[in-house]
């Protein structure tokens, strides 16, 4: 009973049985009990096969009900109920291996990690030829970031059990953890040869996959885990992720209205599917995600951005603003943050804020062409020539695009150096002579300067 409710499939287990016997012969009330705790046909089946067999030893005692009360608070995931039902069985039977590891396995599901290390390794010195023990351990070790660990359990985990597919599951964890991406591959493609139906091991190859590059074979992944498990909203979600990387933007936001159907309170759900609404150009439909989405998780600190670009395109400043300003004290070192925030605030007729920002953006990024040009654009429109064209030449230097040429030019041409603005456009519409407006602009540069030259014979 233990192992069940500590999460040990019952195929498992009744491989177990078959390979090691068991201590004491359950009799049919106990085997009730058994599948009432999610014992499946196979462990009942092995268990009645055991009344005939001579590995079975005595009868065993009843199951105490404190037991069968943690087993069910497992079942309906009540972790901490079933954490204090167990502890009172583990007080009278502390030198039972199941019950520590059925103790450590609620720990693990509340995330208890050093408790939860403190009662398997008890368990693996009860009961130290239990490949679980290790396994289990390999993937506390996983989650703590330890992938030397991981890997040196699992594989302890394998040396006792070479069919024992969880080990191998866990092995490819570790791996991957450690950026072993094709080694993490191969254990996990051994997990399923011996598991094939195993959901999660699908879904953690698709990462795996998708971490080394490989987006087909990740897709593929996530869509065999959805297929063995359709209530998985997690593999609903990465797939989404990679669908929107390829730009399937309609395909990627099927599977997030399904990731969020299935987890409606999900934060990144809602947060992932804003922001392929904003790429969509489908910006109603953001705001509405992204507005519920801080009206559920107001502690939520990421799509500030998104949600004021699609302010931005309804031309609400105001709102966009706020949001940017949400986005800047979320992370006010970020320079992108500040120049967003500045670029509003310029569209907004708000200039001497957006350049105070443009500037802390250029501060905070020295090496970015475009905060220069941002800066340099807010300093042009408040016909500070001198410290735009600066600007302008900085974004130059640091990355000569057409479009700083451009701007350089226009500032230049206001300034009324014509010849030198006049270079400039030579070399935008050079650059990119696919842009009709640098070639227009440099052609009724020219004749302005022709009918400047005409000026003074004339007269």
């Amino acid at each position: 009973m233990a192992w069940l409710t500590a999460g040990v499939p019952g195929s498992r287990l009744a491989r177990l049985v078959q390979e090691r016997g068991i201590a004491n012969l359950p009799n049919p009330e106990q085997i009730r009990q058994l599948e009432s705790a999610g014992a499946d046909a196979s462990l009942a089946h092995t268990l009645n096969n055991l009344k005939l067999s001579a590995a079975a030893g005595p009868a065993s005692s009843a199951v105490p009900a404190v037991l069968l009360r943690a087993a069910a608070d497992a079942r309906a995931q009540r972790f901490h109920q079933a954490e204090l039902d167990l502890r009172q069985v583990v007080s009278s039977d502390p030198q039972n291996a199941a019950l520590h590891f059925a103790l450590g396995a609620m720990l693990r599901q509340q995330e208890r990690w050093d408790d939860a290390i403190d009662e398997i390794t008890l368990s693996a010195q009860l009961m130290p030829d239990f490949p679980e023990n290790h396994s289990t351990l390999a993937y506390i070790f996983y989650r703590l970031d330890d992938p030397s660990d991981a890997i040196a359990e699992a594989r302890t985990a394998l040396s006792m059990d070479p069919q024992n597919a969880e080990a191998y599951q866990f092995l490819g964890l570790g791996l991957f953890s450690g950026g072993q991406y094709a080694a993490a591959v191969h254990a996990f493609d051994e997990s399923l040869a011996r598991e094939a139906d195993n959901p999660d091991t699908y879904y953690d190859l698709g990462i795996t996959l998708h971490a080394n590059g490989n987006l087909a074979a990740a897709i593929a992944a996530y869509r065999h885990a959805i297929q063995l498990k359709g209530e998985f909203w997690e593999a609903h979600s990465n797939l989404a992720l990679i669908l929107h990387e390829q730009n399937k933007l309609d395909e990627a936001i099927a599977e997030y209205r399904e990731a969020k159907r299935l987890a409606p309170e999900e934060a990144s759900v809602r947060n992932n599917l804003g922001n392929t609404y904003c790429d969509k150009g489908d910006f109603d439909a953001a705001v509405v995600e992204l507005s519920e989405l801080y009206r559920q998780h107001p502690e939520w600190e990421q799509g500030h951005g998104c949600l004021a670009r699609a302010y931005m395109s309804k031309k609400n400043y105001g709102n966009a603003i706020s949001e940017l300003q949400l986005a800047v004290r979320q992370n006010p070192t970020g320079s992108a943050e500040h120049r967003i925030l500045g670029e509003a605030l310029l569209l907004d007729d708000k200039l001497d804020e957006g350049v105070r920002e443009l500037r802390l953006a250029v501060t905070l990024n020295p090496d970015s062409d475009t905060a220069h040009h941002a800066l340099g654009t807010a300093l042009f429109q408040q016909q500070q020539l001198a410290a735009a064209e600066r600007e302008f030449r900085e974004a130059i230097r640091l990355n000569a695009s057409p479009d700083n040429h451009y701007s350089l030019a226009a500032c230049l041409m206001t300034m009324d150096r014509y010849e030198e603005a006049l270079a400039e456009l030579e070399t935008a519409a050079r650059l990119d002579p696919e842009r009709t407006l640098y070639r227009a602009r440099r052609d009724g540069l020219r004749k302005l300067m022709q009918m400047q030259t005409k000026e003074p014979n004339s007269r």
